[in-house]
């Protein structure tokens, strides 16, 4: 089944790493997201930009003097979903550091998954003018990037969240592995702060039998059962992309299904073999994927899959437009 972690948040008092104060009634932590992969995810992006450690940013250090201090605003220029801003703290620290310039403060009007609208400010930025503006570019990229995948989930979200289904079920949007390389846990973060699903998180987690895999294995059959006695501890799902193959799946013993470009007459019929072919006591988790649209996603629901999976979230979503504004 789809892997989640939880979202949660930090709020109240001012705390420290040394080099970044935080404060502010809902200042970000660290949210299902792992600190070390963070700093390290900064690192490089730094080293990218400033030409390795400590590196150096020529045009701020020749036009700015090292003392001065400024004030700056993270502000949204655009309505979305925030997501990734804890990574600001650390771009921050990083650069404090790499600088030796001493400390930024940092106050937060907002938290991962906030919905925003033009024009709000959701933090500001107190410290050496020199580091706000040599993290500026860095933290931009990663928050932006973030919060473009957040709030296209986030629509993906709000459509399902309406289609209530008879049975008082809807369906839950799950993302892909189509994630930018180096970014998977920030892309996968995103799409949780956006109210979506992570499904797998590699290919290390969670078995999916496709068509090459099949065809490699002689039978659906054979492939599930060369999964399950390499690695029994490791959930199975079968890709099928019609109706018969759904159920040879099923009798094969799966208990996961990717639906693949199926019509939406061709689910919901798919849906009902499958429901009926259920062994006692068992529920058959289904999930829609291939060719899905906003405008189909409502449609999709209602054929009772219980996902829709959703590569667009990850592979095209656009940024949502942040700046930095002193």
């Amino acid at each position: 089944m789809p892997r989640s972690d939880a979202h949660r948040q930090t709020t109240s008092s001012p705390t420290s790493t040394g080099l970044v104060t935080v404060s502010g009634p809902e200042a970000p932590g660290v949210p299902g997201l792992d600190p070390a992969w963070v700093a390290s995810t900064v690192t490089v992006a730094l080293d990218e930009d400033l030409g390795g450690s400590p590196g150096r940013d020529v045009t701020t250090q020749a036009t700015i003097d090292p003392s001065d201090r400024r004030t700056a605003h993270l502000a949204v220029r655009e309505p979305g979903v925030v997501a990734g801003l804890v990574v600001v703290e650390e771009v921050l620290r990083q650069v404090s550091g790499r600088l030796g310039l001493g400390q930024v403060e940092v106050t937060w009007h907002a938290h991962d998954g906030t919905r925003v609208a033009t024009g709000d400010r959701v933090a500001a930025l107190d410290g050496p003018a020199q580091v706000l503006l040599v993290a500026e570019r860095t933290l931009l990229n990663l928050a932006s990037r973030a919060s473009g995948v957040a709030t296209a989930t986030r629509a993906w979200a709000d459509v399902l969240d309406a289609a209530v289904r008879p049975d008082g079920t809807r369906a839950v949007v799950l993302d892909t592995r189509k994630t930018t390389p180096g970014l998977r846990a920030l892309d996968k973060y995103a799409v949780r702060c956006g109210g979506g699903t992570n499904k797998r998180m590699g290919l290390y987690d969670v078995a999916m039998i496709k068509d090459n895999h099949i065809a490699a294995a002689g039978s659906l059959s054979a492939a599930v059962v060369r999964v399950r006695e390499r690695f029994p501890d490791v959930d199975v799902q079968v890709e099928a992309d019609t109706t018969a193959q759904a159920l040879e799946a099923v009798a094969a013993g799966a208990r996961f299904l990717l639906l693949d470009n199926m019509p939406d007459d061709v689910l919901a019929a798919t849906v009902a073999a499958v429901r009926a072919a259920e062994p006692d006591g068992t529920h058959v988790e289904l999930e829609a994927t291939g060719n899905l649209t906003l405008e189909r996603a409502a449609r999709v629901a209602a054929t009772g899959v219980d996902y829709l999976s959703v590569g667009a979230l990850t592979h095209s979503a656009g940024i949502l437009d942040l700046a930095l504004d002193l």
